[in-house]
C-alpha cells in the first residue's frame, strides 16, 4: 500500500473537479490517504464527515468524476470519526469473543481476523485476506447458519465456511409470500458454490401473514422472532453450538450471546462490524441475484394496503443507518422503494 497523492495535491484535484462541474471551492480536510496498488484503490479519510459530503458531492458526481479524472478503479471516501467508531465496536467484540471461553475452530478463527480487521482498519478487504488465509475446516459441524437468499445471510454463510466453522445452512420456507423462488435460486447456488450443508425447514407462518395483511402488526418482529425459534431448536436437536445470524446491529458486546441450553447466538457480521458494501463485496464473488427494496412480497403488501405501517420499516432502515451498517444514501434508496419513486 503506498501513496499516490500529497493531501495538499488530492485537495487541489478535487476542487477543481468541484469548479468543472459547477460547484464552490471548499477548504477540505483530508485525514489519510492509502492508495492500493494491486487493486488500483484509493482510500480518502477526512477529518469529518461534512468533509467527506464534500468530496463524494451530490449524487456521487464529484468522486466519480475525480475516479475517471485518475484513472482509478475505485475510490472509498470515509471519515475519521467513523473509523474511530468501527475501532471501537472491533475491539469491543474481540474483547467479547476472548471472554468466551471456547476452543471451537471457527471461534478462534474469527479472533484472528478481527485482530487483522484492527490492523488494517482502513483498508481491510475480505476478498484480498481470504485470498492469502485459508483456514482448515473443523471436522464437526460447529455452526447453523440462518440463510434466507439475501445479501447478510449469504455473507454469513460465506464467512461462516472461510472461517473454518463447517457450517451447515438451515432455510425457514413459509411459502413464497415469505421467501420467493428468486431467494431459492441464490440459495441453491451459494450452498453448491461453497458446498455448504443445507436444509428447508417448511414452516406455517399463516396466522403472521393473516394478521398482518388484516393491519393487525407489522410482519417483521414477529417473523424473525418465529425464525430464531426454529433454527435455535434445529441447532438444539442436532447438537451444535452455534446458530449464526446476519444481524448486522448487534455489534461489540452483543456479538455473541447465550440462548437456552447451552446453544451460542453469533451475529456474524456484526462481530466485523461490517457494513453494506464490505458485504456486498464479499458476496458479489459468487454472482448471486442481487434484489432492489426492502422486504419480502409479503411486506409489500402490507405496506400497500396500510401506508402507515411504512413507519416501522423505515424504522428499522434508520437504525442500520445509525450504527453505520447502512450509508445514508443506501437508506434513501431503501426509504424511496417504499414509495415507488426515485429522483
Amino acid at each position: 500500500m503506498k501513496n499516490l497523492y500529497t493531501k495538499e495535491k488530492l485537495t487541489e484535484e478535487i476542487n477543481q473537479v468541484r469548479k468543472q462541474i459547477g460547484h464552490e471551492e471548499l477548504e477540505i480536510h483530508i485525514e489519510d490517504i492509502y492508495y492500493n496498488e494491486k487493486e488500483n484503490e484509493l482510500w480518502i479519510i477526512t477529518q469529518d464527515r461534512p468533509d467527506k459530503s464534500a468530496i463524494i458531492g451530490k449524487g456521487g458526481w464529484v468522486v466519480g468524476k475525480l475516479r475517471e479524472k485518475l484513472k482509478i478503479n475505485s475510490i472509498h471516501v470515509e471519515s475519521y470519526g467513523d473509523y474511530l467508531t468501527k475501532e471501537y465496536k472491533l475491539k469491543l467484540s474481540k474483547k467479547t469473543l476472548d471472554e468466551f471461553n471456547s476452543d471451537l475452530t471457527g471461534i478462534q478463527n474469527l479472533k484472528k481476523i478481527l485482530s487483522s480487521k484492527l490492523e488494517n482498519i482502513y483498508s481491510f478487504d475480505y476478498n484480498s485476506y481470504f485470498e492469502s488465509n485459508v483456514f482448515k475446516e473443523s471436522e464437526k459441524t460447529e455452526a447453523v447458519v440462518a440463510l434466507s437468499g439475501g445479501v447478510d445471510s449469504s455473507f454469513s454463510l460465506i464467512l461462516a465456511k472461510y472461517l473454518g466453522f463447517n457450517p451447515t445452512a438451515v432455510t425457514i420456507d413459509p411459502g413464497t409470500i415469505i421467501l420467493p423462488n428468486q431467494y431459492k435460486r441464490n440459495i441453491k447456488k451459494l450452498t453448491d458454490q461453497l458446498n455448504a450443508g443445507h436444509e428447508y425447514i417448511k414452516a406455517d407462518y399463516s396466522e403472521i401473514i393473516r394478521e398482518s395483511l388484516n393491519g393487525r402488526f407489522h410482519p417483521c418482529g414477529r417473523c424473525s422472532k418465529h425464525t430464531e425459534e426454529l433454527i435455535n431448536q434445529y441447532a438444539i436437536n442436532n447438537d451444535i453450538p452455534i446458530v449464526i445470524f446476519g444481524d448486522m446491529l448487534s455489534t461489540g458486546t452483543q456479538c455473541i450471546t447465550p440462548q437456552e441450553k447451552g446453544l451460542y447466538r453469533l451475529n456474524l457480521p456484526a462481530s466485523l462490524a461490517v457494513g453494506k458494501q464490505e458485504n456486498k463485496s464479499l458476496t458479489q464473488q459468487f454472482d448471486l441475484q442481487s434484489f432492489s427494496g426492502f422486504g419480502c412480497p409479503l411486506l409489500y403488501e402490507v405496506h400497500r394496503k396500510y401506508p402507515y405501517l411504512k413507519k416501522y420499516s423505515i424504522q428499522r432502515i434508520l437504525r442500520e443507518t445509525r450504527s453505520s451498517a447502512l450509508e445514508v444514501g443506501e437508506a434513501l434508496d431503501l426509504i424511496w422503494s417504499f414509495y415507488n419513486t426515485k429522483d
